[in-house]
Order: structure tokens, then C-alpha cells, then sequence
């Protein structure tokens, strides 16, 4: 499980700073992955109001980072938006990569496309502000209540501070660090208990990719599932894409990842392979499963087609074996 925190302070090692690594800190004692991206970098740039995202479904700027983080974000189980206030708003550094979400907006309103992980993926807000002020938080409120809707995440809890102006004052803050404590428990633990499923081909470019998404489409809260490749492509293949669109599920920023890499951010307790043979690793304990299915990669859309339903037939009767 990914917990992916978006650091919105231009300020290093600040309030804000602390309490998001805080935050990480209680979800790696939990066992969940974490990893912190900083909004003030140079590779961001801000959103440029073309409307090339609503006609063609991606970015019109495309030497940043921000693809990357697309990335990201369909990786992640939860998402963590962490801001001081600014002018009783979110800084203009995080504020950047949210309006760059109108990416995700466009192919989720636009292109009626959802991610398979939307009815189970968790946005939580940290936010911290210098005054006492009764609507200080109004407006970071609404902001990131708009931006997880556009990135398929549920708005489900805050932890918001007032008075916090000084360097270290949420470190000496009394309540900080039993609030974190019981925040994380309370939005962690139904995700951490997943049956683990490991979907596995050659490239992680078609069948495994399909495969953990309907996993997650039909069961994401029941299984954690992913995919690996023995392998792996450089991308996805774009007929998968436009299949699964088909089926209103949107595996764009999706990306190929090997079975190594797989296995060594989470341990299956089920390995299901589709044409990788011998060189899927040994996991002890784990259950192996081999579907053989035709690699459906340069063959016509209607053979993409079948393999994509067969896959889902499949996945149905996979959860409904294990009980979940």
C-alpha cells in the first residue's frame, strides 16, 4: 500500500514539514509505503489555461514532471495534501499541481473515464495557519475538496491547526501527535488487511495490467493488487488503454514496472502469471495461479477485446474463490 504525501510548504523543515513526515512516520509503522513529493521544485510549471486537456484527454505541456506524478496519484492508495495557509489559501507552489490536475478532471468529466482505484483510494488535508480566524480554513477546504474529486480520491478527513506561526510550534504542540496517531489508524487500517494479489506477464504492458485493474475495479477494498513483468516495456500498450476506455476504466499514467520491483514493495499472497514462466520469482507461502491467456499486444481490437473480458471473467471468479 502507497500513502503518497504532496508537501505544499516552499519553507524546508517547517510546521508543515513536520507534521506531513509525522503523518508518514505513523503509516510506516503501520507497514504502509510512503513517499513525499516537494511542490517547490523547478521541474513543476503551472497550468496554462489551453483546454488542450479537454479536447485530446492529456496535458499540452509535456517537458515537467507532472506526468510523473499523474503517476503517482493512480499509484497511491491514499493521498496526503499538506499546506500552511497563505493569504487564507493553499501556497501557490502545491496550488500549481492542482490546477495541472485539470488533466484528470477532463478525462474523468469529459471523457467519463474513472480509474479503477476511485471507490477506495483516501485523501486526507493537513493544514496549519498563524491566526485564530474562524474561516481560516474555508478556502484550502474547498480547494482540496475539488482537487481529490478530480483525481479520484475520497475527501475523507483533516487535521487542521490554528495559531501555528513559529518555527517548531506544531512540534510543541500537545495534541499533534495523538491526533496523527489516531488519524492514521482510523483511515489505514480497513486498507492495510487486503488479500495481496500479484499479477505477472512479460511485458506488464497488457494482461497483468487489465488484470490488477479489475481487481481493484471490483474488490479494491478487499485486494491490493498490482502487477509486474518479467520484462517489462517502456509503456503501456495504447490498445490496452483504449480497450479498458471502453469499459469506462482509465489506465492512462499507468507505467510497465518489473515483477522484481513488484515483489519488493509487497509481498504476494497470490501470484497470478500469464506468460512470464520461469522467470516469476519464488515467493515462500505465496499461491501460484497460471490463466493461459494469448498475449493480445499487435493483434486486432476485437482479439484485444476478448482477452480483456476473458481477464475480468477471470478476476470475478478469483474473488469470488477467496471469499473476500
Amino acid at each position: 500500500m502507497l500513502l503518497l504525501g504532496l508537501q505544499g510548504s516552499p519553507r524546508k523543515k517547517g510546521n508543515t514539514h513536520y507534521l506531513l513526515n509525522l503523518f508518514a512516520s505513523e503509516a510506516e509503522k503501520m507497514g504502509c509505503r510512503t513517499e513525499i513529493v516537494q511542490a517547490a521544485r523547478p521541474d513543476l510549471k503551472p497550468c496554462i489555461g489551453c483546454g488542450f486537456c479537454e479536447k485530446k484527454g492529456r496535458c499540452s505541456i509535456t517537458d515537467d514532471a507532472m506526468a510523473d506524478l499523474f503517476t503517482l496519484f493512480r499509484k497511491a492508495d491514499m493521498i496526503v495534501a499538506a499546506s500552511p495557509i497563505f493569504f487564507y489559501g493553499i501556497t501557490a507552489q502545491l496550488k500549481a499541481i492542482i490546477d495541472r490536475s485539470q488533466t484528470l478532471w477532463s478525462r474523468k468529466y469529459v471523457f467519463k473515464l474513472a480509474d479503477p482505484a476511485a471507490h477506495y483510494r483516501r485523501g486526507f488535508l493537513l493544514s496549519v495557519g498563524a491566526t485564530k480566524g474562524k474561516t481560516l480554513f474555508d478556502g484550502v477546504n474547498l480547494t482540496t475538496k475539488y482537487f481529490f474529486d478530480a483525481i479520484d480520491a475520497d475527501f475523507t478527513g483533516s487535521l487542521l491547526y490554528r495559531s501555528v506561526e513559529g518555527v517548531g510550534d506544531m512540534e510543541k504542540h500537545p495534541d499533534v501527535v495523538g491526533d496523527v496517531e489516531q488519524a492514521v489508524r482510523e483511515y489505514l487500517t480497513p486498507l492495510l488487511g487486503r488479500k495481496k494479489i500479484l499479477f505477472s506477464c512479460r511485458e506488464n504492458a497488457c494482461r497483468s495490467q487489465m488484470a490488477a485493474a479489475f481487481a481493484k475495479y471490483h474488490a479494491g477494498e478487499k485486494v491490493e493488487a498490482f502487477s509486474g513483468g518479467s520484462q517489462p516495456a517502456e509503456a503501456v500498450n495504447p490498445g490496452m488503454i483504449r480497450a479498458m476506455a471502453e469499459k469506462g476504466i482509465d489506465l492512462a499514467f499507468h507505467e510497465p514496472t518489473s515483477i522484481e520491483q513488484a515483489v519488493a514493495e509487497e509481498t504476494p499472497e497470490i501470484i497470478v502469471t500469464m506468460g512470464c514462466g520461469e522467470t516469476c520469482p519464488h515467493v515462500p507461502g505465496a499461491e501460484v495461479v497460471d490463466w493461459d491467456l494469448p498475449d493480445p499486444a499487435g493483434a486486432t481490437e476485437d482479439v484485444m477485446r476478448n482477452v480483456r473480458d476473458e481477464i475480468e471473467k477471470r478476476v470475478v471468479e478469483l474473488v469470488d474463490r477467496l471469499n473476500l
